[in-house]
């Protein structure tokens, strides 16, 4: 999944993002809009880990929902 199509379809991935990263409140995911890096950033932020941990934990995450986008 690409950054275009997590934007695109972001209305029905919001639901699967915050079964995924529970922290994450609607207005995190309303501020994200989508957006690969600052989904990446709030999850850093939120979880206190490391940049490459949340960006492994968001590419594992894509490649388990690439068909529901």
């Amino acid at each position: 999944m690409n950054s275009d199509k997590l934007e695109g379809n972001w209305t029905q991935l919001k639901g699967k993002v915050q079964e995924q990263w529970g922290k994450l409140t609607n207005d995190h995911l309303d501020e994200i809009e989508g957006n690969r890096k600052q989904l990446v950033g709030k999850i850093q932020e939120e979880y206190g880990i490391a940049r490459d941990e949340a960006e492994r934990q968001v590419n594992e995450w894509e490649s388990t929902h690439r068909n529901a986008a």
